[in-house]
């Protein structure tokens, strides 16, 4: 049997009527929510909207809110709140990778230059718990 090949959840794939149907909304719905800004799909050379599968799980997500007595104004701020969290994680995974490459580095520069000395200036390698913060020193030049 071959195996099918599922498209990127970025690429956008469907036409407005069947992202509409798969969100369970009219698609006058959809064109109201790019109006508003909710939602962005792709567009084609000719100009036809493409909707990803993120599009469609972000209207479902956007269907449910409003379902629930949330205005359009209140779906519009989770969303956008939603957004800066996820850009705030993304940072902060990339900001923790270079907290552990640097401490490498600090190891692998301890290590070569031998013992520490009582003058040694760096500053204590320790991986703190959970509910401390980390602070960096630069020193001016």
């Amino acid at each position: 049997m071959a195996s099918v090949e599922r498209p990127d959840p970025e690429v956008g794939v469907y036409v407005i009527s069947v992202a509409a149907q798969l969100a369970g909304l009219h698609p006058q719905t959809l064109r109201t929510y790019e109006r508003m800004g909710l939602i962005l799909p792709q567009r084609t050379g000719g100009g036809g909207r493409r909707y990803s599968h993120r599009d469609i799980e972000k209207l479902r997500t956007i269907a449910e809110l409003t379902a629930s007595g949330i205005g359009i104004e209140g779906v519009r701020r989770i969303v956008e709140l939603e957004n800066q969290a996820a850009a705030l994680a993304a940072r902060n995974e990339e900001l923790i990778a270079e907290l552990e490459a640097t401490r490498a580095a600090l190891r692998q520069a301890l290590a070569t230059r031998g013992a520490p000395r009582p003058d040694n200036k760096l500053p204590v390698l320790r991986t703190p718990d959970p509910g401390q913060s980390v602070v960096v020193w630069r020193r001016g030049r």
